[in-house]
């Protein structure tokens, strides 16, 4: 059986699914497209052009080798296998096509992580800036099934969190958190016993600036598999957590009363839009990239309503670049088909602007840790490369392993080189302060 992790757009499975339609495994040819029968050989040339800069070997069947690091054996290596194929897909939808050409086996790399961190250091100067231009006509945009509204939200978690415990429990660590951890030091080579005291001390972190302690009532908005809700809990707090995965829903449920903290956590199925009362404490942790660019006005004044008098709140964000996320946010990307449908990254600037227009919050502290979670991912992805068997044994199939391993390593990538960051805030209203007219 292939599970499919596509369900939020469709009802095939992913290794049923090419641009346009067809199966992964066959690239898109001609009566697919002109844009594909000519842009191949195009995207091939711009292809080695835009690598002949980097500190990458690019070889090719025939024996030939493209890339800025040629004669440098310890570069990075990718092996495109079927350059037909893995140009015509990038031709068809560019990083999409990129993507699902390593689905299909078009290319690989001995260090996946590695050849994705050179190519995001680089990734607003990949296309030639001309082309740039043309990025809203030629490719495409988000699909109207995706968007965030209250049906859209609950339909994009379940295609995500609702694949599977069992197979977010292959590689995460025993607290079954799925965010980045805070490490009391960086090390090339990770311990992977080093990682749950890892993501305690990140969720401790978030508590201590949120303020949580004894009779703090919480709000959690994002439960992920109860590892927060407990913790908080065991300080003597009371904590409600709301999720839009059923599948958390219930471990997370399990998590607190084998903890014996039922009388002190709830964990319900509901929206953020919908929840009610006040909090001394609001926690949300990277549940934000969920909510997508047009709901996150609604999200952040959600916050402040939240938020009882003289309390705080403590999100942890993942962010990019101002700049590239005003060129991307209308692109439907990769991981917004396969992996996030209606996620969007914010940028720190985007997100500033929003509270000081829709809020009364301000920024009171702020932590930035990306490399944090470059480790964080690498351990991730060395746990995967093991459980190859206990996925396989799950139902997932091999394209679903190639996709999800892409995903992982092109996490990691996006924070070693710094295209993306992940950052601890502590917001709060100044003394005074009176709520923006927009909320009356």
């Amino acid at each position: 059986m292939t599970i499919s992790p596509y369900a939020a757009e469709t009802d095939t499975a992913v290794s049923d699914v090419a641009p346009g339609g067809g199966s992964v495994a066959e690239p898109p040819s001609p009566p697919g497209g002109l844009r594909t029968a000519v842009g191949g050989p195009v995207v091939m040339a711009l292809f080695g052009r835009a690598v002949r800069r980097l500190a990458l070997r690019v070889e090719l069947p025939d024996g030939r080798m493209l890339g800025g690091a040629v004669h440098d054996p310890a570069a990075p290596r990718m092996l495109v296998h079927d350059p037909r194929a893995f140009a015509a897909r990038v031709a068809a939808t560019g990083l999409i096509g990129f993507g699902e050409a390593y689905m299909a086996g078009d290319w690989s790399a001995p260090d996946l992580p590695a050849v994705l961190t050179v190519l995001a250091a680089d990734l607003a100067h990949l296309v030639p800036a001309p082309l740039q231009s043309l990025r809203a006509l030629v490719l495409p945009g988000h699909p109207l099934a995706t968007r965030a509204d209250a049906v859209g939200a609950r339909r994009n978690a379940a295609h995500h969190y609702d694949l599977s415990n069992e197979f977010f429990a292959t590689f995460l660590d025993e607290t079954m958190t799925y965010s980045a951890a805070l490490f009391d030091r960086l090390d090339p080579a990770p311990v992977w016993s080093d990682l749950a005291a890892a993501q305690h001390r990140k969720i401790d972190r978030l508590l201590d600036g949120a303020g949580v302690g004894p009779g703090s009532t919480v709000l959690e908005i994002g439960t992920g598999w109860g590892e927060l809700a407990v913790r908080a809990a065991q300080r003597g707090a009371t904590v409600r957590s709301v999720t839009l995965s059923s599948e958390q829903q219930g471990w997370a449920r399990r998590r607190v009363a084998a903890a014996g903290y039922s009388d002190r956590v709830s964990v319900e199925l509901l929206d953020y839009r919908a929840i009610d009362g006040q909090y001394d404490a609001v926690v949300s942790v990277e549940m934000i990239e969920a909510v997508g660019y047009e709901y996150l006005p609604d999200y952040l004044a959600s916050l402040d309503r939240l938020l009882a008098p003289g309390g705080r709140i403590a999100l942890q964000v993942i962010t990019m670049p101002h700049d590239r996320m005003r060129a991307t946010r209308h692109t439907h990307t990769w991981v917004q088909k396969y992996i996030f449908p209606g996620g969007f990254l914010p940028s720190e600037t985007l997100l500033t602007e929003l509270l000081s227009t829709y809020t009364g919050l301000r920024v009171e502290a702020r932590q930035a840790f990306g490399d944090h979670y470059a480790q964080t991912l690498r351990l991730w992805l060395d746990r995967f490369d093991t459980a190859a068997d206990r996925i396989d044994a799950l139902g997932f199939d091999e394209v679903f392993r190639r996709m999800w391993r892409l995903y992982l390593a092109y996490s990691e990538a996006g924070f070693r080189s710094g295209y993306l960051d992940v950052l601890q805030l502590v917001l709060a209203r100044p003394a005074g302060t009176e709520l923006p007219e927009v909320h009356r």
